[in-house]
């Protein structure tokens, strides 16, 4: 009988923690993202394709994060004083499948936990864990998506460049037609020869 994967292969991810030194290979259905510390415009490409592949994976998957099941308040009736299906996902911060450009935008976020260097999600809205599992994985994933999204910079395309050329164009005849009349009004009655 073969050994486990865990003895033969100690730098694989096992319940979101790492084992050894670096991580061997990407998180299963996560794209890695590209290795940027800071955006920059050139980066522009490269940052949203991974956005919108990471985007496609809808949730984070059960093996990158530590959950830890309560019993939960809410509804149920006595079946909450009975099971535990409150859910408590704990991911680190520095996870490699966590943009380095996001980071410090996640840990100004209410579910940064600085004493853990981790982010903190829970969910207790449905009776059932599994929903709970499923609910939390896609808070969190929804979390890292939009913070690596805040940070993109949009350039602008030809089509929305040549639309505000115009819409400027536009804005400044109408000041111009403005301004004319005004000042027409204007000489109108500084005009002294009342008849």
């Amino acid at each position: 009988m073969a050994p486990c994967l865990r003895a033969r292969l100690p730098v694989y991810f096992f319940h979101g923690q790492k084992s050894g030194v670096r991580f061997v290979h990407s998180p299963p259905n996560l794209p890695l993202p590209p290795a940027i510390l800071s955006l920059a415009p050139e980066h522009e490409r490269e940052t949203r394709a991974w956005l919108t592949s990471f985007r496609t994976a809808a949730a984070v998957p059960k093996s990158l994060v530590e959950l830890s099941f309560s019993r939960s308040s809410g509804p149920g009736g006595q079946n909450v004083n009975k099971l535990s299906t409150k859910v408590t996902a704990r991911c680190p911060v520095d996870a490699p499948w966590i943009p380095l450009w996001a980071r410090d935008s996640l840990m100004r976020s209410p579910y940064y936990v600085k004493s853990t260097h981790s982010l903190l999600m829970t969910s207790s809205t449905s009776r059932s864990q599994a929903a709970n599992v499923d609910d939390v994985l896609v808070k969190l994933h929804a979390l890292v998506a939009d913070s690596a999204a805040s940070l993109i910079a949009k350039s602008p395309t030809q089509e929305q460049r040549k639309r505000v050329a115009s819409l400027q164009k536009a804005d400044n005849a109408r000041r111009r037609v403005q301004k004319t009349k005004r000042s027409a009004a204007k000489t109108s009655r500084s005009r002294k020869d009342w008849d």
